[in-house]
């Protein structure tokens, strides 16, 4: 099989060496640009919403470079994401072109399901393998967003604009060498060592923004304009709400830590939400909330709203954030 997914931050780093570890040619899409974009929505619904248009540039493009299947999350509930494949293979095959569509459908039961889920990208890999290959994918998704963490705050301090620019493209190259997890800790340690070595200017303590919203627009820079980084250009400190390995610890390989804190978000979204809308509605006003109890927003903190076009979820929660940001003296 040559194997594509779609592009979400780092994400691509992760899917390429899980998908090597199990002896697949890898077909990673271009980078997203303005053709991906425009590609995805002349060939996608009008009305759906934005990620769906640029998952469908990822799939036209990967295509045309050789691939032969897609892996993609799957989803449920009122998010439209679980339709996501069903509509996009129609599409392709309406546009001749003939790609598998494999989805890995979170668990519903136990994390051991997910062996089976991705069975068919194992390769007649045994147990162990199984096990070591999905543990190395998660380690090196953990350890890329805690550098991304301190590349957000970081920043807002550089003494050169483009200093952690630098240091970051190198730290990727680092992490897309690994393979296995006794390698992935010395690279990490390398990673953190190119940020610690970027110089800092003296400055009062920065503006503080926390971004919040659904998960793709916060997490992929080409699809928000590259917010993080220009914010911080500007003298920003980022807290960005969500990442890759949160949302893997939500639905993928679920544990108990990200079950209470689901729970936690529910409550506090409780005053302004009081159930499950789809997107990341609900998660948005509950961690907004958090935010502002755990003082990100004092000291002239704000929060951004960032949300696909045409999310039916985000659109429903939008008119939300001025309740909650004048409960806590924030700017939204």
């Amino acid at each position: 099989m040559r194997v594509t997914f779609p592009h979400m931050g780092t994400l691509w780093l992760v899917l390429r060496a899980l998908l090597e570890n199990f002896g697949h040619t890898v077909v990673v899409p271009p980078a997203i640009s303005s053709h991906t974009i425009s590609l995805g929505a002349r060939h996608s619904p009008e009305c759906v919403c934005l990620p769906f248009k640029v998952n469908m540039g990822n799939f036209l493009e990967a295509a045309a470079l050789g691939a032969d299947t897609v892996v993609m999350a799957g989803g449920a509930g009122p998010c439209r994401l679980g339709f996501y494949a069903t509509s996009q293979l129609e599409i392709l095959r309406d546009l001749g072109i003939d790609l598998k569509m494999l989805v890995l459908e979170p668990p519903k039961n136990s994390v051991w399901e997910l062996g089976g889920i991705i069975s068919p990208l194992t390769n007649g890999a045994t147990t162990v393998e199984l096990v070591r290959n999905l543990h190395f994918a998660f380690e090196l998704c953990k350890a890329l967003d805690r550098v991304e963490r301190t590349l957000s705050e970081l920043r807002a301090v550089q003494a050169t604009p483009v200093a952690c620019d630098r240091a970051w493209e190198k730290a990727l190259h680092l992490f897309g060498q690994v393979r296995d997890v006794s390698h992935l800790r010395q690279t990490e340690h390398q990673a953190t060592e190119l940020l610690s070595k970027v110089q800092r200017r003296d400055t009062a303590e920065p503006l503080r923004v926390a971004l919040v919203g659904e998960i793709y627009v916060l997490i992929e820079p080409s699809v928000n304009l590259h917010l993080e980084k220009r914010l911080g250009d500007m003298g920003v400190a980022v807290f960005r709400s969500t990442y890759v390995s949160d949302w893997v610890s939500a639905h993928l390989i679920p544990n108990p830590r990200a079950l209470l804190y689901a729970r936690k978000l529910k409550s506090k979204a409780r005053p302004y939400l009081r159930g499950f809308v789809g997107g990341h509605g609900l998660e948005t006003i509950g961690k907004s909330v958090i935010y502002g109890e755990q003082g990100v927003w004092h000291h002239s903190g704000h929060a951004a709203n960032l949300y696909a076009g045409d999310c039916s979820a985000e659109h429903f929660t939008n008119g939300e954030p001025a309740f909650r940001g004048a409960d806590y003296d924030a700017g939204v």
